[in-house]
């Protein structure tokens, strides 16, 4: 009778003391598995608690529901795992870049590394779990496997979901296990290596195994899965990260891990970046001009089409329809340029070697060959004894030009090799000097090479490359120019650029000499500026040089042009614009003088240095300038801005040695304030407005400062090697859909002497470009910055030129 209250046969009896038992037996394993829970460091704190659970089936179910809330659950993520877990997120933010030093497009996986930070710890809780359950008695054995099949349909059910979020979290292999063995470890957390622990890892992977044959995934969904599993679990701490970026190869069976997919999207992007580089493949070009070689004034096929060559046509502008992308050679034995100002007196021969033009003016101190230089004695045809006398001399017999105060900008008509502008540096002068390529052999490129500015150019058929009323004074000395002939169209086109009130400062020899042919040019030249309005306000001989120069003065009124008996020159129709010089043809005609008061023109410019930062008289508040401030303002926070920039950045920031620049290049110069910053140094800059671009030019001269108008989809029209630092503000961003970056790259590192110096600022996208382009010509790159999209490139030409050749037929003799 004894076992007949035990006896299965009194359902009613036994069923009620059996219920009573499995409750306290539960109860208590529920009170070991809440002990177990609160003190293993191990469980993260999202867990659910056993403890309030109903029925002993519900452990199973609790893994499946956490998995569930891991992957699609992100509220609870973030209030369980990312904020009461204080040291991972401490060590995640070791990796975290401060939002405002990068670009946004930098700065977009964010919100994605701190989702899979919280993702990154279901397989942790799954584990652990499953260890509880095996520590569970046989009793409960009967109740999990019905809860089991319970799980299962749930799983079933709820695959799709897992699926179409992030996948099934699986352990596949020994590979993952040791991996999250060495998270475990990493971040201190003390691990039980026993039987119970080899049971629980392998309970787990027969559970997973399970859950992915019931699951019936395909492969290529498991390894969709896989893949934003790994990602998710990819951001781990400190350690764990170390761990990963070492492997190489580590594969979870058939799937690689996170580190070796970045791994080997970095290798696939740095060979893309590669074959991207080794796209632009540069050549050098074979013409007959060589090293000395400018596209529009080598096109010698164009220019034995020409119909006449009687007013210079062949020494004018003939680009070639395509502007050519290889790169100019470098002469045998080129040596970095001599520094200023002991270049003015001595530069390297094998930089520029020609002895013609030292044959013929030896004698008269234009150039001398000296051993490995060529020198300047400062002389030249009218200034024998020096160009400083020669200057002083001009000054003494007409005090009012007042070089450097009155006088600031000048040009230099037929300059040779430019010795009056590289003295007048001496007086606060800038001189424009200005020859014609080849008509006395390489005279500019000498000019340049000695830190003098130069260009190429001749009076021919078109204006000059420069606005109306822009010089102080233009000045020839013995130039061969025939001003007097054609209606005077040549000297008209100097009346048109010089300023009213304006001088032209005349010393050839029909000034001085009494041959006939000087007589009668001395009459033609008095006649045609006695009809121009001129006045001759000075006429004298230097008695030490043995030259006499003649002065004459622009009106600034038209009263003497309405009291002319005769119409000629006549004056310009209203519609002809002074101020167009692209490609203009030249017309033997006067514009008026300006009349109201708010005209350019109209008033003498501030004496020099305060008409630097002083806005023109003649730019109004009611206009709009290029930023879109009010003109003066827009004027003023130009200067002061780049005031700034070479202040903080150019001359302290980025490790550039002044000393070794001196020719100097503002590709996109607005209003010329990055030339008005560098005054102070022993620099001068190169202005250039795009043809395209707002007109701006005649700001800058008005600022005592020069430079000229150019389409940057052709050649410039200077020498090869002649500046040391090109600076271009958002140019090329603006032009490379018009003319294709390899193009106006070339024409950049064919001005560029090696050594010498490119800053570019611009968007970020033109500045990768343009470094991916640059590394390709072996330039070196010394610094790159970006911020807000926007970028700056700091590079330096090397003496890299490469082997293949291509030859341009039509430079070819």
């Amino acid at each position: 009778m004894a076992l007949g209250k035990y006896s299965r046969v009194d359902g009613r009896k036994s069923s009620n003391y059996c219920s009573t038992v499995t409750i306290v037996v539960f109860v208590a394993l529920c009170l070991v598995g809440v002990w177990m829970m609160t003190s293993s460091s191990v469980v993260p704190d999202q867990n659910l608690d056993l403890s309030s659970q109903g029925k002993k089936t519900d452990l199973s179910t609790q893994v499946t529901e956490g998995k569930e809330s891991y992957n699609g659950g992100n509220e609870s993520n973030n209030k369980a795992g990312g904020e009461s877990n204080p040291t991972d997120e401490g060590k995640s933010k070791q990796f975290e870049d401060t939002l405002g030093d990068l670009p946004e497009d930098a700065t977009k996986g964010d919100a994605l590394v701190s989702q899979e930070e919280n993702v990154s710890n279901p397989q942790q809780t799954e584990s652990t779990s499953e260890v509880k359950q095996e520590e569970k008695s046989t009793e409960q054995k009967e109740d999990a496997g019905e809860s089991e099949s319970e799980t299962q349909s749930e799983k079933a059910t709820d695959g799709s979901d897992d699926k179409k979020e992030d996948g099934p979290n699986k352990v596949d292999d020994k590979d993952s296990e040791a991996g999250e063995k060495n998270e475990n470890k990493s971040v201190g957390e003390e691990i039980k290596e026993g039987s119970d622990e080899k049971k629980s890892i392998e309970n787990s992977v027969e559970l997973n195994d399970k859950k992915d044959q019931e699951v019936g995934q395909s492969s290529d969904e498991k390894a969709d899965g896989e893949k934003k599993d790994l990602s998710s679990s990819a951001v781990l701490s400190s350690g764990t990260q170390s761990d990963l970026l070492n492997e190489t190869t580590t594969q979870n069976g058939a799937f690689l891990t996170q580190a070796s997919e970045s791994k080997n999207e970095k290798e696939m992007q740095k060979s893309s970046e590669s074959d991207k580089e080794s796209s632009y493949i540069w050549k050098l070009c074979n013409s007959t001009a060589g090293p000395d070689y400018i596209p529009c004034l080598d096109n010698l096929e164009a220019i034995r089409n020409l119909r006449s060559t009687k007013h210079y046509e062949h020494r004018e502008r003939h680009c070639p329809d395509n502007p050519p992308t290889c790169l100019v050679p470098l002469p045998e034995g080129y040596q970095h340029s001599v520094e200023w100002p002991t270049s003015r007196e001595k530069i390297w021969y094998h930089n520029v070697p020609h002895t013609k033009l030292a044959e013929i003016k030896g004698h008269q101190n234009w150039v001398k060959v000296s051993g490995e230089y060529l020198t300047f004695p400062g002389g030249g045809t009218q200034f024998k004894h020096g160009a400083l006398h020669y200057i002083d001399f001009i000054q003494q017999s007409f005090p009012e030009i007042a070089w450097g105060k009155q006088t600031r900008v000048i040009l230099d008509v037929g300059c040779g090799v430019a010795s009056f502008g590289g003295y007048l540096f001496e007086r606060d002068v800038l001189a424009m000097s200005l020859a014609p390529k080849d008509e006395h052999e390489a005279q500019v490129q000498f000019a340049l090479e000695r830190g003098i500015p130069a260009i190429s150019a001749v009076m021919g058929t078109k204006r000059l490359p420069f606005p109306s009323r822009v010089f102080d004074v233009v000045h020839c000395a013995r130039c061969r120019v025939p001003w007097h002939i054609e209606g005077g169209k040549l000297l008209l086109e100097l009346n048109r650029v010089l300023r009213p009130g304006g001088l032209f400062v005349w010393s050839a020899t029909p000034v001085y000499q009494k041959l006939p042919e000087d007589v009668e040019i001395w009459e033609a030249m008095q006649k045609l500026t006695n009809a121009m309005c001129w006045d001759l306000v000075s006429k004298t001989k230097d008695r030490v040089n043995g030259v006499g120069v003649a002065v004459y003065r622009k009106p600034t009124s038209n009263e003497c042009y309405e009291q002319r008996s005769k119409d000629a020159p006549p004056i310009c129709q209203g519609s002809d614009d002074p101020n167009a010089a692209w490609n203009v043809p030249l017309q033997a005609c006067m514009h008026k003088a300006p009349v109201a008061t708010s005209e350019r023109g109209s008033q003498w410019p501030e004496p020099w240095p305060a008409r630097l930062s002083k806005s023109p008289y003649w730019l109004l508040s009611s206009q709009v300038g290029v930023y879109g401030k009010p003109a003066p303002e827009d004027f003023t926070a130009d200067y002061e801005h780049w005031k700034h920039v070479v202040t903080n950045s150019y001359l302290n920031g980025m490790g550039i040695n002044w000393s070794t620049v001196r020719n100097v290049m503002d590709m996109r110069a607005i209003y010329g304030g990055f030339a008005a910053a560098l005054r102070d140094l022993n620099v001068w800059v190169m202005n250039v407005v795009s043809v395209d671009a707002p007109d701006t030019l005649p700001i800058i001269y008005e600022r005592g400062l020069f430079g000229i108008y150019h389409d940057w989809c052709e050649s410039f029209s200077t020498y090869p090697r002649s500046y040391d630092l090109v600076h271009a503000d958002h140019l090329f961003s603006k032009i490379k859909t018009k003319c294709g970056l390899p193009a106006v790259v070339a024409e950049v590192d064919r001005i560029l002497r090696p050594g010498g110096k490119l800053i570019v600022r611009d968007k970020e996208e033109t500045i990768t470009e343009l470094e991916s382009m640059l590394k390709s010509m072996q330039y070196e790159i010394n610094m790159t910055y970006s911020k807000d999209k926007e970028g700056l490139l700091y590079c330096q030409k090397t003496m890299w030129r490469p082997k293949d050749v291509e030859t341009l037929t039509y430079a070819i003799a």
